[in-house]
């Protein structure tokens, strides 16, 4: 039988979850599964604990075998949106166990991980593919590959003095003309991060749409607008400092007022994996403590 490959991707992480890292990789290895590691990870832990990390080890995804069967995401969310750069469009399906605080994402509880890869390796599992935004800058800044976003792409004024005004031209047509902190352009996936932090809807994975935020407007009258996921958003931004700061979920880059974006669907999606009883409405109710009265803790 032919020995089944895995890729385990992390950060740094407080040190108070190594035992359940050292839980998972004595399970790992018990059950004959070939780990490749993260290599910048790799060098973390062995700093931490005395595990035999003998592990092959990879940079990218081009480093990892065609027939990998997943990667395991050990973090938050943070850690999850990393990984799902990391991986690209090879199409790795991808697992999050939680070491962070909300876990949409990352959502195997740190305290059921041989319970959950019991269901993950016996192929108990679904597939659930989520769409990413791509953006194009008109100077070609940005690299192939950390143009990409699997919550949101974001433009912020670069410092505290002043508002940015933001002109937003959908699929040729003028949308508006924000005069705000910023402007969050969300996913499905990203529709319960920033966005909603900021008064925008939750959006289904799925639903063919993505979301437009402003960010503290001066005009209240402004307000979050769904739109196709086969839009394309052209932005052009106006600032008293000349510059402004462009993220890519955790990726951020300070650009020139000259520099245009052209906003898109990325051409292809990331499969997460997600276990028989993840079930969507489920998360998000506990998650955001719906029907819960808070009066009573």
């Amino acid at each position: 039988m032919k020995e089944l490959a895995i890729a385990v991707y992390g950060r740094e992480f407080n040190q108070s979850v190594i035992g359940y890292v050292v839980e998972l990789f004595s399970y790992l290895r018990e059950r004959n599964v070939q780990v490749y590691i993260y290599h910048d990870f790799h060098s973390f832990l062995k700093k931490l604990c005395k595990v035999d990390f003998k592990f092959k080890k990879f940079r990218s995804h081009k480093d990892l075998p065609k027939d990998i069967s997943f990667m395991l995401s050990l973090g938050g969310d943070g850690t999850m949106l990393a990984a799902a750069t990391l991986i690209k469009d090879s199409g790795i399906p991808i697992a999050g166990i939680n070491f962070g605080r909300l876990g949409f994402l990352a959502n195997i509880s740190k305290n059921k991980i041989e319970e959950a890869l019991d269901q993950i390796l016996a192929n108990q599992y679904q597939i659930q593919k989520r769409g990413l935004l791509q953006v194009e800058t008109s100077d070609g800044t940005l690299v192939a590959g950390d143009n990409i976003a699997l919550n949101d792409i974001t433009v912020f004024r670069s410092d505290s003095s002043a508002m940015i005004t933001v002109n937003a031209v959908l699929d040729n047509e003028l949308l508006n003309s924000y005069w705000a902190d910023g402007l969050i352009i969300a996913t499905p996936t990203g529709s319960t991060a920033y966005s909603l932090s900021c008064g925008g809807p939750i959006l289904m994975p799925g639903s063919g749409n993505f979301v437009i935020t402003p960010i503290s407007p001066h005009n209240l009258n402004v307000r979050p607008i769904v739109v196709s996921e086969n839009m394309k958003l052209h932005l052009e931004i106006e600032s008293r400092t000349e510059k402004y700061i462009l993220s890519c979920d955790s990726k951020s880059y300070t650009l020139s007022t000259n520099t245009t974006l052209t906003i898109s669907k990325a051409p292809f999606n990331i499969n997460l994996i997600r276990l028989q009883n993840d079930q969507y409405f489920s998360i998000l109710r506990e998650k955001l403590l719906w029907g819960i009265d808070v009066r009573n803790y």
